[in-house]
Order: C-alpha cells, then structure tokens, then sequence
C-alpha cells in the first residue's frame, strides 16, 4: 500500500537507485519521484511489480493544462505507471470549479487509462467545503484517487480528513494519504479511516514497525 517517497529537489541519482532497491526489498507498491528520474527508475525496477508514480504540476498545481497534459504524456512515455497530479488550487478557492474539473480531465483523458491518476487536492489550504468540492470534481473526472497533499504544503495528512475524502468519493475510488505519515500506527490509522494508499519517504520504518523521519 505505500508509495515509497523521495521529492526532495536535491535528489541524487544514487538515491533513486537506492529507493527503487528498497522498494523491491519491502515490497512497495511504488516508487514515488520527480519526473526527470523516472527513466532511471524504470531501468531500475524493469521486471518487477513495483511502479513508478512520478508527480505533475508539482507542487503548486498553478501550471496550465497544457503543461500538466504534456508533463504526464512525457512521464508516461518514460516509464511512469501512476501520475500524482496536483489541482489548480487557486482555482479552486476562486470558485472556478469547471477549471479545475477540465485540468483533472486534461490530465485522465491525456493518459487514457496507461497510467494510474492520482488527483492531489493539497487539505492544508482548503476548507471542508473545498475539501469535499475538490474531492467530487476530481471524481467527475475520471481521476482513479484522490490524495490530501503534496508533502511541501501546510498541514499534515489526518484520518479525519481521510474519512472525509473516503464519505465524499464512496467506495470506488482510491483515497491516498500523504504527508507526516512517518510511523505503522499512524499508517494503520489512515487505512481505518478509508486510506487504500500511503505516500512515505518513512516507507521502511513503516514496515518496521520504527519511527521515521521523513516528510
């Protein structure tokens, strides 16, 4: 269920390389990086059953259509397997909701079912009523998930919010949890509250059942 993380902008070739090890060690449903590594971590992980999700319109979500549909197309046709794509945040809080809804869509309809879509809405920044909002349109979409942050936001991801993501798009889609997600009980707690994904650079810790550090 985890997504092993590594975003930092000072990411290392050697550290991708060192993560997709890992994630073939423990497991992991994915490697989670930036867009420029995701040919080397296809390299890495050729033959396994791990993925490779890589993110787009990272991490303000404020790019146009035009660039997220072309950053997803280019990660797809390096290897991606999942796209975390961030929303039109401002948008959103604009009250622009067919903007935000044709973004998601630009995005599902450009990778047309060769890529997992995972529709960020970044929780920190919104109310409930945006939460919820952001939530239905991703759906309306065609996004496969919805996931509460980017990890360079405010805020933490929350099983409350979690249940409210899980209330708002129902049983047929993915909720991710990512952000602060560093140790088993908190990971545990997200899975009750509806989470069917975890994003982590605290994978292994995780999974050991330690404490982690990361974001």
């Amino acid at each position: 269920m985890i997504d092993h993380t590594l975003l930092k902008p000072d990411s290392t070739r050697d550290q991708v390389v060192q993560i997709c090890q890992e994630a073939m060690e423990y497991e992991f449903a994915t490697v989670c990086i930036n867009p420029f590594w995701v040919s080397t971590a296809a390299r890495e992980l050729a033959g396994t059953n791990v993925g490779i999700t890589t993110v787009i319109g990272f991490p303000l979500g404020a790019t146009s259509t035009f660039t997220k549909v072309s950053e997803a197309r280019d990660a797809i046709a390096a290897g991606a397997t999942e796209i975390d794509m961030v929303i039109n945040i401002g948008a959103l809080k604009s009250g622009d909701n067919e903007a935000v809804k044709k973004d998601i869509e630009g995005v599902v309809l450009a990778v047309n079912k060769q890529a997992v879509v995972k529709t960020i809405i970044e929780t920190g920044f919104l109310t409930e009523e945006e939460k919820k909002k952001a939530c239905l349109l991703a759906k309306m979409a065609g996004s496969d998930f919805v996931k509460t942050s980017t990890g360079f936001g405010p805020g933490c991801a929350t099983p409350e919010d979690i249940a409210l993501m899980r209330e708002t798009v129902g049983p047929d889609i993915g909720v991710k949890a990512s952000a602060c997600v560093r140790d088993l009980d908190t990971a545990r707690k997200m899975v009750a509250a509806g989470a069917t994904r975890i994003g982590a650079s605290s994978g292994i810790a995780i999974a050991k059942g330690e404490q982690g550090k990361g974001y």
